[in-house]
């Protein structure tokens, strides 16, 4: 199965990593990520700490857990390769029904940031 199709089929929550320069790391809860194509993903991201270390350092990490028993899911390992800020882009691909985050950060900038897929990793394991 494409990585695409596994997140639009799979339920479950997503973690997303970041550090600055300095190394200080970050976490926050996200969504799925949008794929636009099966190595280039994006992220809604508003102007908050996440977004603010990614100026500095371009390297992130993303966890989802899928919403079963047991430990299943994909570590994604990401560098981010551009960012725009296009209130119509964002809206049409902002996922309406399940962005809860989306109501408490409705009035901050938004950005959508692209990241390149630099490795997949299953959930627990290191073996593809």
């Amino acid at each position: 199965m494409k990585l695409s199709e596994y997140f639009e089929k799979t339920k479950g929550r997503g973690v997303i990593a970041t550090a600055d320069a300095n190394g200080k790391v970050g976490l926050a809860i996200y969504g799925r990520p949008h794929f636009i194509t099966e190595k280039t993903i994006a992220f809604i991201m508003a102007d908050r700490l996440m977004h603010k270390n990614l100026q500095s350092n371009i390297h992130a990490a993303y966890l989802f857990m899928e919403e079963k028993k047991g430990y299943a899911g994909k570590r994604l390992y990401l560098t981010k390769i551009k960012e725009e800020k296009d209130p119509a882009l964002i809206d049409q691909l902002r996922r309406k029904d399940s962005c809860p985050a989306y109501t408490v950060y409705k009035d901050t900038i938004k950005y959508l940031v692209y990241f390149r897929i630099d490795k997949v990793l299953p959930l627990i394991g290191d073996k593809q």
